[in-house]
């Protein structure tokens, strides 16, 4: 039977109440699913209509340049597939070393590397020569970004991306109309939230592409400054609690 249950609910009788992470929160999740809808337009737009989080729409296009002889215009493809895959992978690597260590949260980290990356994208000139490079740290920083926030809320998600977003969001509306569960139709209402975010963070992006150049990226940094400094936000409530209950 899937599991349908809202998170923060008590846990097989346990009457513990799972607590949702200030990275899971919907403030956190505005700032980086804009970002994310800004960093696949701004590749798509300024730097030679490659896709930095669409990976999918990079392989048709590989392929379709590919089977049409066309080696050269396929390559430019590959970059950010093959960088999206090794983002993934440190990401991990970064959570398995940081993920107890205590000095500073392993997902704040990841947004720091992420802001670091795109604020050098954003200094790269805009020509064919260069921006395979910019596309590849841009793919790179967005698979760290989807691989260390997973979950709004409790609900699994993409920040980066969204027919994942999608599928979910109507299996919880399915389920909705066969339950009447009325925390299915926030799931559902979470799910699109969501998808609606990043068409705005798309849009945005691709209303600035022209006038802001390859330094559009920089607003996708600022989205994640705010990210990274809501995430402080919740250490300090833990801190409260703690002394509060010695």
């Amino acid at each position: 039977m899937d599991d349908y249950r809202r998170p923060g609910e008590n846990l097989a009788g346990s009457g513990r109440k799972r607590r949702v992470q200030m990275s899971e929160a919907t403030s956190v999740m505005l700032a980086l699913t804009l970002s994310g809808g800004m960093q696949d337009a701004y590749s798509y737009f300024v730097r030679g209509k490659v896709f930095a989080n669409a990976q999918t729409g990079n392989l048709v296009l590989m392929a379709e340049h590919m089977f049409n002889a066309d080696f050269r215009g396929g390559v430019k493809y590959l970059f950010p597939l093959v960088f999206f895959a090794f983002g993934v992978f440190v990401a991990e690597q970064i959570r398995g070393r940081f993920q107890y260590s205590g000095i500073l949260h392993w997902r704040q980290m990841i947004v720091a590397l992420e802001i670091l990356m795109l604020l050098i994208v954003g200094l790269l000139p805009v020509n064919d020569a260069v921006n395979p490079l910019a596309n590849a740290m841009t793919s790179f920083a967005c698979a760290m970004q989807v691989q260390a926030f997973r979950k709004v809320n409790g609900y699994a998600y993409a920040s980066t991306m969204c027919i994942g977003n999608m599928r979910s969001g109507m299996e919880a509306l399915s389920a909705y109309t066969r339950t009447g569960n009325r925390e299915l139709l926030l799931k559902t209402g979470q799910y699109f939230l969501v998808i609606l975010t990043f068409f705005l963070g798309a849009g945005i992006g691709g209303a600035l592409a022209e006038t802001g150049g390859r330094r559009m990226i920089w607003i996708s940094c600022v989205l994640l400054i705010v990210s990274f400094l809501l995430m402080f936000l919740r250490s300090e409530e833990e801190k409260m609690e703690e002394e509060s209950g010695k």
